[in-house]
């Protein structure tokens, strides 16, 4: 017989010989999901006994994750902002530091006010809906060439309660959008070098989908396309958000600049590193002298 904090102990060792990073939050999520158990069962219940399918299931997901599975797609959710959202291999899982495109975003909405918002590349929604999640006056359209990474989204939408604000659209970028047509504009596109997929963690490499990770020769091709299309549905005065790569602020920023944004700024994130471009459309009637 096991107990949850010898199951705990034997999952974190499992893990740390193979090579994950955080084998001790790690096992203590996956020990939690097999056993059906919460943190506080743990701290105040460590002694209490596992069940045979318990056990079983625990071994299963300890072998998917010595696979380097993400742990995300092995429980099927995974936490962003307020909001809890369905992942597997269908879509980017989205990461703490994309958090920094919604506060920038939420910047650039002001509360009750409605607004349209576009979110190019919508993946789970993990972006919109924690946007619409915090401005109930607006609603959204995700954009996205994958109707697999759109049905996660929908699915995510509904579960949320948020799919009469968020409509999901299979499509290339903007092509089809009409001019002048959104508030706010929000994207995370992929940015990693060709050449570097092949270094990044297995979790990354082998698990998440790959058009929603190469960028191209530079990083930069998705940005060329979305700089200029960004600006032309914007409403006059609208903003845009979007991540970037770490080493890719000034580029980025040089072309939204020459798209025709303003007030382009860059936001790090809280390791210091460069991660959303930020900007807006000129209002009308503002001119490059009196912006």
């Amino acid at each position: 017989m096991t107990t949850l904090v010898q199951a705990w102990t034997a999952a974190r060792d499992r893990l740390k010989a193979a090579g994950v990073d955080t084998p001790v939050i790690d096992a203590r999520l996956l020990l939690e999901a097999a056993a059906g158990a919460t943190r506080m069962d743990l701290l105040n219940d460590p002694h209490r006994i596992l069940t045979p399918g318990q056990a079983e299931a625990l071994g299963g997901y300890l072998e998917r994750r010595e696979r380097r599975e993400p742990i995300a797609h092995i429980l099927g959710r995974k936490g962003f902002w307020s909001v809890m959202l369905n992942v597997g291999p269908d879509v980017l899982t989205p990461r703490p530091d994309t958090e920094l495109v919604v506060i920038a975003a939420l910047e650039r909405l002001e509360p009750g006010k409605p607004a349209r918002i576009l979110d190019l590349g919508v993946g789970s929604g993990a972006i919109l809906l924690a946007l619409l999640s915090e401005r109930p006056a607006a609603k959204g359209l995700g954009v996205d060439i994958s109707e697999e990474a759109l049905a996660v989204a929908r699915e995510n939408a509904s579960n949320l309660g948020l799919a009469s604000r968020a409509a999901l659209l299979r499509g290339d970028w903007t092509t089809g959008l009409e001019d002048d047509g959104f508030d706010l504009v929000v994207s995370n596109p992929p940015y990693i070098r060709s050449a570097e997929i092949a270094t990044l963690d297995p979790e990354v490499r082998q698990y998440e989908p790959l058009r929603a990770l190469d960028g191209g020769p530079d990083g930069l091709a998705a940005y060329r396309v979305l700089a200029p299309e960004i600006l032309r549905v914007l409403k006059p005065g609208g903003g845009l958000v979007v991540e970037i790569g770490h080493d890719q602020g000034p580029a980025a920023m040089a072309l939204f600049e020459a798209a025709g944004a303003v007030d382009v700024e860059l936001r790090q994130d809280l390791g210091g590193r460069d991660r959303v471009v930020a900007g807006r459309k000129k209002a009308l009637g503002i001119t490059a002298d009196n912006r």
